[in-house]
């Protein structure tokens, strides 16, 4: 049941591994670094509490998939508060059905993260560094793995069992290849010259003043430890540059490649050894007259080389028998081998292409090599120091000082940024999510911000402006385009209903747009899957009641510029599957099943949910509301 959960990301709980080991690296629920005792908590489910700071930490990486959509701070809190509680609730009710992963598993898991990789390969210094600068031991981390495979187990041991009948697949084709007639007219927007008043102006301005508020700012102070920057400092010598370079020939160097055939003479319990080696011989004379391709064909008792004139490929050495290796390395290009015993039999062998292998000079690559050996020697010193940098900015919260002066760091300072953009280092939005965070703002340094792999930042607050109130003289002119607008999609709102209402009436739409210089647009045998109108008027069209007694079914929708769209529906033909459906049929049905299996996952989850002992103290903190 366990799967490797990196090739399955569609599940609602890989989300959170990917959460939990991404960047920055933070996981669900750590502890607290204040003495929780004495707070009161945000929420509990059963007896597990969760305080502001696990809100806050979850919002930061919730928040991350949701970047740039435009969904508000307090929406998105209230939203990582409620992921926080069902993720307990389901993890409640795996442990209670005892399911378990174990440690083997988890650290498995682990080693194949390209998170803990250096150079491909897994790396237990790095491993150990970035948990150190979280705080947490190896065995917390472990255990909060396997409570996250836990509970992808459980997931998917409801969500894969969703099937779907042929019934259904032909149900969702014939849904999806609706085809639909109809009119309809677009009612712009009314060019308005007419001013609002004073009072509207004042009004609108006292009802809208988030509407009006200058971003929150802050100036944050930073150090940085960067690998590339740690590498400038390595001494390096031509000794020790030439010393590396022979340590690492095999980087620099090309193998030969050989490309071999053969024929084979079987040897086994029922024939003569003699006489096999025999045949091998006089098929060897015979090459001196024959094509080795053909005679190959002709006589190779390995038939399935014989048909592509005995091709076995490109050698690996240590792939074939000692003796065959040992023929093989003789060969020169074009040459045949004498009789060559191997355990099948004697073999005929042929060098069919050769290029010898190439290592490049030391001058030639100097500047690769030097490259190298700068960024070996200081990883040991990047990780150490990242170590140490995240001890001592949590030692020394109040302060960048001390950890400058101990790394030989210099402390720099940003201009003023905002959540949504910065410059310069503020320009990552990893920085900017840190330098807004709670600890930071309350005057704290920032746990380490990893940049990359090989770059880390610590910052605190330099300077702090709170969002505020712009003056209404500064907005008058954004609010006057804002009501005049809101009026003109109001008439056109009107417009539209008074022809929706003579439409039903019995009056037809070309007389209506006539009458009102619209012009009038027809489509027919229209489908989801088509693109020619905007997507409210598609959704509207599709939503709409099919028409009945020869009656058109009005609508109207609203366009994104805040036109209306009037439309007469006047037929509904049903869908019909196509031959490139039916190539389809496998996709579809396995879609639709895991569909059928996501809504039975969370049917579940809700019911447990309601069954839970759950509760919100929304006066310990501002979790829903801010």
């Amino acid at each position: 049941m366990l799967t490797t959960i990196r090739e399955k990301t569609q599940g609602a709980f890989a989300w959170v591994i990917l959460l939990a080991i991404g960047i920055p690296f933070a996981l669900w629920g750590i502890q607290n670094y204040v003495d929780a005792g004495k707070v009161a908590s945000v929420a509990s489910v059963g007896d597990k509490d969760f305080y502001q700071n696990d809100v806050n930490r979850a919002y930061e990486q919730y928040a991350q998939q949701f970047r740039g959509l435009g969904i508000d701070e307090r929406t998105l809190k209230a939203q990582a508060l409620d992921k926080l509680i069902k993720d307990e609730v389901l993890l409640q009710y795996a442990h209670a059905k005892g399911l378990v992963a174990t440690d083997q598993e988890a650290r498995d898991f682990i080693k194949n993260l390209d998170y803990f990789k250096v150079d491909g390969k897994f790396n237990e210094q790095r491993y150990k560094s970035l948990l150190s600068a979280q705080r947490m031991n190896s065995n917390e981390f472990v255990a909060r793995i396997k409570n996250a495979l836990i509970m992808e187990q459980l997931q998917e041991s409801v969500s894969d069992t969703g099937f779907a009948t042929p019934y259904d697949v032909e149900s969702f084709f014939k849904i999806q290849n609706q085809q639909r007639d109809f009119d309809y007219v677009t009612v712009a927007l009314p060019k308005l010259t007419e001013q609002p008043s004073n009072e509207e102006i004042n009004a609108y301005y006292q009802q809208h003043q988030d509407r009006f508020k200058t971003p929150e700012q802050i100036a944050v102070a930073y150090v940085e430890l960067s690998l590339d920057a740690i590498s400038q400092k390595v001494e390096v010598t031509e000794d020790k540059l030439k010393a590396y370079y022979a340590e690492q020939k095999d980087q620099y160097s090309t193998p030969e490649r050989r490309k071999i055939s053969h024929i084979l003479f079987a040897v086994n319990k029922d024939t003569d050894e003699k006489a096999v080696l025999a045949k091998a011989q006089k098929a060897k004379a015979e090459l001196a007259n024959k094509d080795f391709a053909k005679l190959a064909a002709e006589v190779s008792d390995d038939k399935l080389t014989a048909k592509n004139g005995g091709d076995l490929g490109l050698f690996n050495a240590g792939s074939m028998e000692k003796a065959f290796e040992e023929a093989v390395g003789k060969l020169k290009l074009g040459e045949v081998s004498e009789p060559v015993k191997s355990s099948f039999g004697y073999h005929l062998i042929k060098v069919t292409e050769l290029v010898p292998g190439e290592t490049k000079p030391f001058d030639r690559v100097k500047a690769e090599v030097e490259k190298a050996y700068r960024k070996a020697q200081a990883e040991s010193v990047f990780y150490d120091s990242g170590e140490k940098l995240a001890e001592m900015s949590y030692e020394n919260p109040d302060n960048l000082d001390a950890v400058a002066k101990a790394l030989g760091l210099t402390v720099n300072k940003t201009d003023f940024f905002t959540k949504a953009t910065g410059v310069g280092i503020a320009a990552n939005p990893k920085i900017r999510e840190a330098a807004f965070s709670d600890e930071v703002l309350q005057g704290n340094n920032s746990a380490p911000v990893e940049v990359s792999p090989e770059h880390v930042v610590v910052l605190r607050k330099l300077d702090h402006k709170p969002a505020a109130i712009q003056a209404l003289d500064s907005v008058k002119a954004g609010i006057v385009a804002q009501l005049q607008t809101e009026k003109a999609k109001k008439q056109a709102l009107e417009k539209a209903q008074k022809l929706k209402e003579a439409l039903r009436s019995g009056e037809t739409l070309a007389n209506l747009a006539a009458n009102e210089k619209l012009e009038v647009k027809t489509l027919t045998g229209y489908t989801r899957s088509k693109t020619e109108i905007p997507d409210a008027l598609s959704e509207a069209v599709f939503k709409a009641a099919k028409p009945q007694a020869g009656k058109p079914t009005i609508l109207v929708a609203e366009l994104p510029d805040g036109s209306q769209a009037v439309a007469s529906l006047t037929q509904v033909a049903p869908g019909v599957m196509s031959e490139d459906d039916k190539k389809k049929m496998d996709l579809a049905t396995k879609n639709i099943a895991r569909a059928f299996g996501q809504a039975d996952f969370n049917a579940m989850l809700a019911t447990l949910e309601a069954d839970a002992d759950i509760e919100i103290n929304q006066s310990a903190g501002e979790a829903k509301t801010q």
